[in-house]
């Protein structure tokens, strides 16, 4: 219904109809309030690419959202939507704006100054999500404030009222050519389609110019030339070359080496910093007698090793796909704290990324004599931005949770009293070693297999223990001993096969479990990834016909 206000009640007779004020239906007002969300958002989009991206109003409440995510919420959306997290994410809270966006245009009908108030708060929350950014700054306050005056000003343009004659009934003073202005029905003036067209405009700039931001935001933000211009030395310590015999020619068994464009991701951010190598620096700071400031051509300089080695996501359930295996290149990490000179009583090293994240990994780990790396290359190339770029942390046997700092820019060795990094304040396990897995890759879950005999195909890790035996059983029956590939050492995974011999027609239950390199059996109850990663041995069901 449309809502009529009369600036009078009666005209006398003989008179002109007087003029009154008409407010927009509901359909266009939610249509308005739309248009105001969207000025919101090219505004915010546009006003961040002179600021950072980062304080995006959209993208500081998502960072703001993860943040405050309960860990289950977090972990049900790695397991529910993958690497796609951050697209639903971001998608979620578009869709809750634009509803809530249409409620707003449709109050405006009726009290356009409470509307608009509650369009300045969502300003307001924005400016609030990036100030207490980890690295905020005092500009990100500008693309909130843009965002809330372009609403602000939208709404009040598309909700004004608008004047029509006054239907009420007269006398007319003499015979007209045609109807009397004040007879019959009145068609709005504003309301109508002036108002729908006017509102779709603002939505088509408003979409042009948050498009034209986000453009010039990664184009001033753009590292790729940086990052092909860098010249990787050859390592002092190569990695010996990999037995030839090290991955099972399986169709549908992934590649021992994981492609750098299939290696997986998971992490919090929702616009990945871009760090200019020459700009780059690392400070190594806390308990430690030589605090020590090095750029990126220091850090090449210090002479770079390879280390070929599986890394793999606590966020995995059983037989999950976040693990993969690249050859990584850079700088011994126990090598510079040694020449920092960790003191008495340090117990973790704190890693801090360009994006505010700390991840903590115990120094005893570090300083066991295996090799952890500041790592500057994946597979023979410079860190792609999603992978780290220009320098992460790699630290085997762990987890990334605990051992993998992308976009690193700060290390800080201190207590486990002193400091709670990101995912131990949030109730994971401070040491983060990884559980023992096997997974079946072929036949895929709910495959259809000949009958007769079947290849069974898969992975198994156990980082920095290795793997020793993989067992394959059918249906809860003895378990046989699958064929594992070449060791190529502890620190990588092991591909194995198993052919299961008379197969029958029917529905089968495969299951795997693995040994590692100090006699562990992997445990049969099954465990939730939360709070130190998933136990439980892996089973898929196929159907032979």
């Amino acid at each position: 219904m449309r809502t009529v206000t009369d600036e009078t009640s009666s005209s006398p007779p003989g008179a002109l109809p007087r003029a009154r004020t008409r407010a927009a239906g509901p359909a266009v007002a939610a249509l308005c309030g739309l248009a105001a969300a969207a000025a919101a958002v090219g505004a915010g989009e546009a006003a961040a690419a002179f600021t950072r991206p980062q304080a995006s109003p959209v993208v500081a409440i998502g960072s703001a959202a993860i943040d405050l995510a309960p860990t289950a919420v977090k972990a049900w959306a790695v397991q529910r939507f993958g690497t796609g997290d951050k697209a639903v994410l971001l998608g979620g809270i578009y869709t809750v704006m634009g509803l809530a966006a249409a409620a707003l245009g449709v109050l405006a009908g009726r009290r356009r100054g409470a509307a608009a108030a509650l369009f300045a708060a969502f300003g307001g929350l924005g400016a609030w999500a990036a100030l207490t950014r980890p690295q905020a700054v005092p500009t990100d306050l500008m693309p909130s404030a843009a965002a809330a005056g372009g609403a602000v000003a939208v709404l009040w343009w598309l909700t004004r009222p608008a004047l029509s004659p006054d239907p009420s009934p007269g006398p007319s003073p003499g015979p007209s050519p045609g109807p009397s202005l004040g007879s019959g029905p009145v068609r709005p003036a504003g309301p109508g389609r002036r108002r729908v067209l006017a509102a779709g405009a603002t939505i088509g700039a408003a979409a042009a110019l948050g498009t034209a931001g986000r453009v010039l935001s990664d184009r001033r933000g753009d590292v790729s030339a940086a990052r092909a211009a860098v010249r990787l030395p050859p390592p002092l310590r190569p990695a010996p070359p990999l037995p030839r015999a090290v991955g099972a020619t399986v169709p549908g068994l992934p590649p021992f080496i994981t492609p750098t464009a299939d290696f997986y991701r998971v992490d919090t951010a929702l616009t990945l910093p871009r760090i200019d190598p020459r700009a780059w620096s690392l400070r190594l700071h806390g308990l430690v007698d030589r605090p020590l400031l090095i750029g990126f051509d220091d850090l090449l300089a210090l002479g770079l090793e390879e280390l070929d080695h599986t890394l793999s996501c606590v966020s995995n359930e059983v037989g999950g796909p976040y693990a993969g295996t690249t050859r990584w290149l850079g700088a011994s990490l126990p090598a510079l704290l040694r020449r920092a000179g960790v003191r008495a009583g340090a117990e973790q090293l704190v890693g801090r990324s360009q994006d505010g994240m700390t991840i903590g990994t115990p120094v005893e780990t570090l300083l066991d004599g295996r090799q952890a790396l500041l790592a500057v290359a994946m597979n023979g190339e410079a860190l792609p931005v999603e992978h780290g770029f220009p320098c992460r942390t790699v630290v085997p046997g762990l987890y990334g949770y605990t051992s993998a700092t992308k976009w690193l820019v700060d290390l800080e060795v201190t207590t486990f009293a002193a400091r709670d990094p990101y995912w131990v304040q949030r109730g994971w396990d401070r040491t983060g070693e990884v559980r023992t897995a096997s997974r079946i890759d072929v036949p895929a879950p709910f495959a259809r297999v000949p009958p007769g005999d079947v290849t069974v195909a898969g992975t198994a890790w156990a980082t920095h223990r290795g793997i020793a035996a993989v067992e394959v059983r059918v249906d809860g029956g003895p378990w046989r001993q699958a064929e594992l590939a070449a060791d190529a050492g502890p620190d990588l995974w092991r591909q194995w096969t198993h052919t299961w011999t008379g197969a029958a027609p029917g529905t089968h239950r495969l299951e795997t479990r693995a040994t590692d390199g100090t006699g562990a059996v992997q445990p049969a109850t099954r465990t939730p990834p939360y709070p130190s990663g998933a136990t439980g041995w892996h089973s898929v069901v196929v159907t032979v016909t």
